[in-house]
């Protein structure tokens, strides 16, 4: 059975000015994810989702995979017991 988990995955590449953010906000919610997706001042984006472990994988296959926007170059993602302080999944 799958659990409730979080992960903040760092996105670094060619993710800023190109959608990424909102991207990702309609494939988490898409996906039953909350969390948030917001611009770093060195170019990446951090996104941050909770959910059902299963969901945050896709998650980030997704974020990895050709069907995001930009060129994302690597994801550097921890996982973390989900705390339940998002509702919705928002771009920041």
């Amino acid at each position: 059975m799958s659990s409730m988990v979080r992960v903040t995955a760092t996105v670094t590449g060619r993710v800023q000015g190109v959608g990424f953010r909102y991207s990702t906000m309609h494939q988490a919610r898409m996906l039953g994810l909350s969390g948030e997706a917001a611009n770093q001042m060195d170019g990446s984006v951090q996104v941050i989702a909770e959910g059902d472990r299963d969901a945050v994988d896709s998650l980030l296959e997704w974020l990895q995979s050709r069907d995001a926007p930009g060129r994302v170059k690597h994801v550097d993602a921890t996982f973390t017991q989900a705390t339940g302080e998002f509702s919705g999944f928002w771009v920041d």
